[in-house]
């Protein structure tokens, strides 16, 4: 008998699955500054099961090991190198699924599986993995599980800057960012309404509309509109011309653009997959 866990990170130490010795376990408990929000709990379920099962031999396998066959340029910040050399790059994660997606893909795609694949992870965590020869060469995911796509409760990519000016003219320390970007945006934060897509597809609020938009950018006209910012005041009185108006000098009157070929409605996340 053994325990086998899924952790999260194992930084640059661990390609493989390990069966954990006291010096590994000390090893993961150093990696909590790189994922704060889930090795504490994944050191904590081992160093448990160690002390109410002293004999019984326990296996880590790392949701970072699969992207370590990224080249150095994939993982990469363009940072000082004294940051890199202090664990500061891209790991990538859901690496797990994407090992199992891998090992299965002959059987649904015969010898197209060694080429160039694209997979997504979806669900309230989500993540995209380029495959050549069923290894990983890129993924969305960099530093933590918050870049890359939108999801359910996490922004995904975001410029920098944003952060820098929530600091500097929002008052927002350490905490409240990572309370917002981990917990109060992505389909959430859009809509105010669910991170669940089920929820949003099923709802007639222009809010659901929106978030779904964000995501999918080829969704309904009413989520277009919905994202649609105020018309700004025109200097010169009146409002300014809304999207899609272009005014012309010479005629003195607004052209319209044409309307656009309506294409059918995708449904959330399984469209991405696709």
């Amino acid at each position: 008998a053994a325990v086998g866990h899924r952790v999260e990170h194992g930084a640059e130490r661990y390609a493989a699955p390990v069966v954990l010795a006291p010096a590994d376990i000390e090893a993961l408990a150093g990696f909590i500054p790189l994922a704060p929000l889930h090795q504490p709990h994944n050191v904590a379920g081992i160093r448990a099961l160690a002390a109410l099962l002293p004999g019984v031999p326990q296996v880590a396998c790392f949701d970072t090991a699969f992207h370590m066959t990224q080249p150095a340029v994939a993982r990469h910040f363009a940072l000082p190198r004294r940051l890199s050399g202090a664990g500061i790059q891209r790991y990538g994660f859901h690496g797990l699924s994407y090992e199992y997606i891998a090992r299965i893909l002959p059987q649904h795609l015969g010898t197209k599986a060694d080429g160039r694949v694209v997979v997504a992870h979806l669900g309230n965590g989500a993540s995209m993995c380029a495959l050549r020869e069923r290894k990983s060469v890129a993924t969305t995911m960099g530093f933590t599980a918050l870049d890359g796509l939108m999801m359910g409760t996490r922004c995904g990519a975001i410029d920098p800057g944003v952060l820098l000016h929530l600091m500097e003219f929002h008052g927002m320390d350490a905490a409240g960012i990572t309370k917002l970007l981990y917990k109060e945006s992505g389909l959430l934060g859009v809509s105010g309404i669910s991170q669940d897509m089920r929820a949003l597809l099923d709802s007639a609020a222009p809010e659901a509309a929106a978030a779904v938009a964000v995501l999918e950018p080829a969704a309904s006209a009413p989520a277009a509109e919905a994202l649609r910012p105020m018309p700004s005041p025109d200097p010169a009185g009146g409002s300014a011309p809304e999207s899609g108006v272009h005014p012309d000098p010479q005629q003195g009157a607004p052209e319209t653009a044409p309307e656009t070929e309506k294409k059918p409605k995708r449904r959330g996340w399984w469209s991405i997959g696709r």
